[in-house]
């Protein structure tokens, strides 16, 4: 079984980040991570590009210089990818922890690889850094399961001259249907809101009432989608009406969750919210030697955004390791 000090699971920008501080203050920590370095950000829009600047986005004190004044999806894979190989990061891709157990002198966790080998590791301390994107927020309708539905949007062109409803109303919803429109997708945005999201770009959103006013995108507010079904969905307005529309694909863009179960067997405690329990100065969980980074510990927060201060956590951690040793 081999032994570390620190074991960060996920390799996303915060989980690099909490590896680079360890790394500053002694520690050389372990990375496994259940699939790619930053694999959150190679699920975003293909052309997508980040709210942020560089500079909030930068870890490691490596400077992020970018063609435009906000970085595309593509720039920030790179730049990430290059810290890690740069500062040497020790990092097991595609191997999954399927548990961490308290030992009462530190943890053991037990992995398996995608070949199916399993492997057990000890450590002093865990670092959970592993974002919300493998658990999307399920709506709970019958045909959610129908392989016409996708939580995640990559890009528009193989929606073209298709039938796409977009179940949300974020950024990433309002983001979509704008792509989708472009490449000649018919598009359906269904929200339960009464209008637009406070939430939403304000460059943006003058953009898609135009589009909306136009009869390009249809928009239907105060209704939800109750059924999904092979060539429709089934709509229901704020009175209770129901109409079958015609569908040939369906976006639920309606966020993520952190892996609550994962957290709950190592004996994390999930606030009454449904977000696991941290000390705001130390990221500490209620059991010691287990840490939250990044956007597992965001709460409401959106993940891009988050990033800008996830980034951080990896230094409080590192401190307060620090400060046991001393």
């Amino acid at each position: 079984m081999q032994q570390e000090q620190v074991i960060i699971i996920g390799a996303g920008p915060c989980g690099l980040s909490a590896a680079l501080e360890l790394k500053r203050s002694g520690i050389d920590p372990l990375i496994i991570e259940k699939r790619n370095v930053v694999h959150s950000i190679s699920q975003y829009p293909v052309y997508m590009q980040f709210f942020s600047s560089p500079e909030l986005l930068e870890i490691g004190d490596v400077p992020f210089t970018t063609a435009q004044e906000k970085p595309s999806r593509l720039e920030a894979l790179n730049y990430y990818r290059t810290v890690a190989l740069r500062h040497e990061l020790r990092i097991r891709p595609y191997e999954t922890v399927l548990d961490v157990k308290p030992t009462g002198r530190g943890f053991e966790l037990d992995t398996v690889d995608r070949f199916g080998t399993a492997s057990r590791f000890a450590a002093d301390s865990v670092v959970v850094a592993t974002g919300y994107f493998d658990q999307p927020n399920l709506i709970g309708i019958p045909g959610e399961d129908l392989d016409k539905v996708s939580h995640f949007f990559r890009e528009a062109h193989p929606y073209t001259g298709m039938e796409v409803a977009i179940i949300g109303g974020s950024n990433s919803a309002i983001d979509a249907a704008l792509e989708l429109e472009r490449v000649g997708a018919r598009v359906t945005v269904v929200y339960r809101g009464e209008s637009y999201s406070r939430s939403i770009k304000p460059w943006v959103l003058p953009t898609f009432e135009s589009k909306v006013a136009k009869g390009r995108i249809a928009m239907r507010f105060a209704s939800r989608v109750v059924e999904i079904r092979e060539r429709e969905i089934v709509v229901e307005e704020q009175t209770g009406e129901r109409r079958a529309l015609p569908n040939d694909f369906v976006l639920a863009l309606t966020g993520f969750h952190p892996d609550r179960e994962f957290l709950t067997r190592a004996g994390v405690a999930i606030e009454d919210a449904g977000y696991p329990y941290f000390r705001e100065e130390t990221m500490e969980t209620n059991v010691p030697g287990i840490y939250l980074a990044g956007v597992v510990a965001s709460r409401h927060e959106a993940n891009e955004i988050f990033i800008e201060t996830g980034r951080f956590h990896g230094r409080k951690i590192a401190a307060h390791l620090a400060s046991q040793r001393s």
